[in-house]
């Protein structure tokens, strides 16, 4: 059946449609023919996650983040959330955000729970919590002893008064020189923090380039090394090596004279009659082919064979000569 022109126009526009809704949601990381439910969770702070991120629960990848948008004036965020429907949690369970990394990227884990609370399913917004980074924990060790050190700072000041009510005048000058060096001393401190904080300033985004290539080239290294696994790089390596062994055995078999093959590489004199056999071989076929009626005789209507002469240069008398 002959289409019409109408008709092809129709299916190529149709086509591309297809196409191009299959493409934006590739793009997006919204699979289509895939049954799962849509989840939310909303954090003030997203530290920087992407659209695409692995959902994991116990670290196994169960969906993906498809969307991140603010949710209302205050700047909070609302997280969409693409789970697989096969594993079910209560709606109570919470959307953990944590860092993937001690050098930056960010990941939502879903923490189930089992406490009779109903299922959830698609549209509910699940309890967000956020996991304290690597710098948050630092801040919170390092805060008490900021404490200490402010209170350090405060005994020695009083400390120092108390000693300048008890020493002389000298003393007391020469305690105040030695006070304006270590002044001096702290704000040249100063001056060269604030020189490497304008140079980490200015190289900020480069610092960041590396971390990413240094993220990246991790990465190829870890696929690197499953792929080799996945390859039976282990038992190849192994089976070469029993190879080897096999065969440094069979050497050595050989060279002690041992079996066939030891007996025939060793045996000179087994060599030599060898080679003699070949040489008298070769005068052998040599003198058949020229002189064939002295071993082939052949009688047509009876009639008498000629008795054979020797020729006077007889190839097959030469190696008796040289012998003698």
């Amino acid at each position: 059946m002959k289409l019409s022109r109408e008709i092809k126009t129709g299916i190529i526009v149709i086509g591309g449609i297809l196409l191009f809704i299959l493409g934006f949601s590739y793009l997006k990381s919204s699979p289509l023919f895939e049954s799962g439910k849509t989840l939310y969770a909303v954090y003030k702070d997203v530290g920087g996650l992407q659209v695409g991120t692995p959902v994991t629960i116990n670290g196994f990848t169960v969906g993906n983040v498809t969307d991140i948008g603010f949710k209302d004036s205050e700047g909070s965020l609302l997280v969409t959330l693409f789970v697989k429907s096969d594993f079910d949690f209560s709606k109570q369970s919470h959307a953990e955000l944590y860092d993937t990394g001690i050098i930056g990227g960010k990941g939502i884990q879903i923490k189930p729970v089992f406490d009779g609370s109903p299922m959830a399913k698609s549209g509910d917004t699940l309890p967000s919590q956020t996991q304290p980074g690597l710098t948050q924990l630092v801040q919170k060790q390092l805060a008490p002893l900021q404490r200490k050190v402010e209170g350090a700072m405060t005994n020695a000041d009083t400390l120092l008064r108390n000693v300048n009510d008890v020493l002389d005048e000298n003393a007391r000058r020469d305690l105040r020189e030695t006070l304006s060096g270590l002044n001096n001393t702290v704000a040249s401190f100063q001056k060269s923090a604030e020189v490497l904080n304008r140079i980490l300033s200015n190289n900020e985004s480069k610092l960041e380039g590396s971390l990413k290539n240094f993220e990246e080239l991790t990465a190829n290294f870890t696929q690197l090394s499953d792929s080799l696994n996945n390859a039976g790089l282990g038992r190849t390596l192994a089976n070469l090596e029993a190879t080897m062994t096999n065969l440094n055995t069979l050497m050595a078999r050989i060279e002690k004279g041992e079996g066939t093959l030891g007996k025939l590489m060793n045996d000179e004199e087994l060599y030599v009659n060898l080679n003699n056999a070949s040489r008298e071989l070769d005068l052998l076929l040599q003198d058949f082919r020229l002189n064939p009626k002295r071993y082939v005789n052949v009688s047509v209507f009876g009639k008498k064979q000629k008795e054979y002469e020797l020729p006077e240069e007889d190839p097959a008398a030469r190696p008796n000569i040289e012998n003698q």
